[in-house]
């Protein structure tokens, strides 16, 4: 699941006692509290302060989420509308397929495990909801649930070589199979057998379902499949609301007063032409992106990774900070530019209503840093810092409707606004013990990549692990590997040396490290100039 930075900063615990001496006001002890808080921490309150007081004098208040059942249909989100309309331009996309597999160990009880899927399926009602077009507007429609037979596909006859061949062909022909928005059902649900061994394959469409979304999935698989797989009833405590309610929430709410709060944050932050990142491809971009994509592996020294965390919690800042600038810094000796513009997911569960529910939530948050002045690294994190505070403090106005605001100048060989993203992912679906079966989730890459370049970093296990994802007609295999080299050489260097300029951190790389940098920098510009002449002359 993908890290919500933003609860993620505001969620440490606070050791901070509170003091009791007698003759100290509240205002005093809350403002000791306060002070002995990290500066992330302080940054964040006053922000929300801040907030807080340019809205009070319009006396205006968050509404609760009700249900409403007037209707069986209902308006989409802005994220599902975003999504609603890039499935009618390209209806046979994979981008947005979510694929999940896990590996089930031990003896599986088929009955419980449907009846744990028709259970979640009857209490999420986004998973049985298709779109269609009513008036030329898109609509979601609800529908009563019916019985969900799961296919099991038996290879255990086959010898182990056989058997690995045709898993992993199964795993991506799923993985790769297009959804149909007006019939569904956007869920699907296959099993594969091997003796005594089977894989799950889940697969969801984005539109209604999220990175959080899949870890409610499956802790509810867990409790319910626990219940049935004895005998025993078990009821979930039901829902207070449905997706559909958000969406209409949503609607209602985000307009007037608190859409123009927000707009004009993002349009203040945004302001003039968002810079291109001009990173180094090992061929020209095509006229018409394809999404075809790729991704590589690279875990990081375990040594490394305390370091960093070490780092963290002497500069006050997530994790997340540390990595963007990070980031921010590997771009910069990229590209050479000052303006630097990334994409990331934040998982927006910021009201109870909604924390238990399966459906499309996560928004895209651009975070644009500036690099110019030629600044330390700690310089450079602490303006990392305040750009994502601020960005998470204005994280309502869904990505769909920034785009909308800003009207940026639509190409069709790249994503608006960024190009390139980051995520962090510290709260991953991990081995999960049932009664004699053992659950163990599965990576599956379906082959795409909506972005030029995605860095997803995961903190597993007292591991951290960069998984980066690249668009395969722009770069090759052996470029992304050394991209990734690259990032563990600069972070080792931001470990031991925080206070060093950007300019004197790159000349303290070892001269094979610098050529290395140099020369495939210049190498993949030239050859990209040479394939665009050649091109533009046919």
């Amino acid at each position: 699941m993908k890290e919500n930075p933003a609860l993620t900063s505001d969620g440490q615990q606070n050791n901070t006692p509170i003091l009791t001496q007698p003759k100290v006001s509240k205002t005093d002890k809350l403002h000791e509290i306060v002070e002995n808080l990290p500066p992330e921490k302080r940054t964040l309150i006053a922000l929300r302060l801040q907030k807080k007081s340019q809205e009070a004098p319009q006396n205006q208040t968050i509404p609760q989420i009700k249900r409403n059942r007037h209707a069986d249909s209902f308006p989409l989100s802005f994220a599902q509308q975003r999504l609603w309309f890039l499935h009618h331009f390209e209806p046979n996309s994979l981008v947005y397929n979510m694929p999940g597999a896990f590996r089930l160990t031990g003896v599986l009880n088929l009955a419980a495990l449907e009846q744990s899927f028709n259970e979640i399926i009857r209490r999420h009602e986004v998973l049985r909801t298709t779109f269609y077009s009513v008036n030329e507007q898109p609509v979601q429609v609800i529908h009563p649930p019916q019985p969900l037979t799961l296919p099991i596909l038996d290879l255990s006859e086959l010898c182990e070589t056989e058997r690995e061949i045709e898993k992993q062909r199964l795993v991506t022909q799923e993985a790769q199979q297009p959804f149909d928005l007006k019939k569904g059902p956007l869920l699907r649900v296959i099993l594969m057998r091997f003796g005594e061994e089977y894989i799950m394959l889940v697969t969801m469409h984005h539109i209604i379902s999220d990175g959080w979304s899949l870890g409610i999935l499956i802790q509810e698989f867990v409790a319910l499949y626990e219940a049935f797989s004895v005998g025993k009833p078990f009821l979930l405590p039901e829902l207070p609301i449905q997706y559909a309610d958000f969406a209409l929430w949503q609607r209602q709410w985000l307009q007037g007063k608190v859409l123009e709060t927000q707009i004009a944050y993002w349009q203040e932050q945004l302001r003039g032409s968002l810079p291109i990142l001009k990173v180094p491809t090992d061929r020209p971009r095509p006229v018409v992106q394809t999404f075809r994509g790729a991704e590589q592996l690279l875990v990081l020294p375990k040594t490394l990774f305390e370091e960093i965390k070490a780092l963290c919690a002497k500069s006050g800042v997530t994790l997340f900070m540390m990595l963007l600038a990070a980031f921010d810094t590997l771009l910069y000796w990229y590209t050479g530019e000052e303006d630097i513009v990334v994409g990331t997911d934040i998982a927006n569960r910021n009201r109870t209503e909604i924390e238990g529910l399966i459906g499309f939530f996560v928004n895209q948050l651009v975070l644009r840093t500036d690099v110019s002045g030629n600044p330390s690294f700690l310089e450079l994190l602490e303006r990392v810092r305040e750009v994502t505070l601020r960005a998470y403090a204005h994280q309502d106005l869904p990505f769909d409707k920034l785009v909308e605001t800003l009207n940026p100048k639509r190409t069709l060989d790249r994503t608006p606004l960024f190009q390139v993203k980051l995520i962090l992912q510290n709260t991953p679906l991990s081995t999960l013990a049932l009664s004699g079966l053992t659950l163990d989730f599965i990576e599956v890459d379906n082959k795409t990549a909506e972005f030029d370049l995605l860095l997803n970093m995961m903190e597993v296990e007292q591991e951290l692990t960069a998984v980066l994802k690249y668009n395969t007609d722009l770069f090759d295999t052996t470029s992304i590997i050394q991209m990734l080299k690259h990032l563990v050489t600069l972070l080792s260097y931001i470990v031991s040396q925080p206070d060093l300029k950007l300019s004197t951190l790159m000349a303290t790389l070892s001269v094979a490290d610098r050529q290395d940098f140099q020369m495939n920098s210049q190498q993949k510009l030239i050859k990209t100039k040479r394939k665009s002449i050649s091109r533009e002359a046919l």
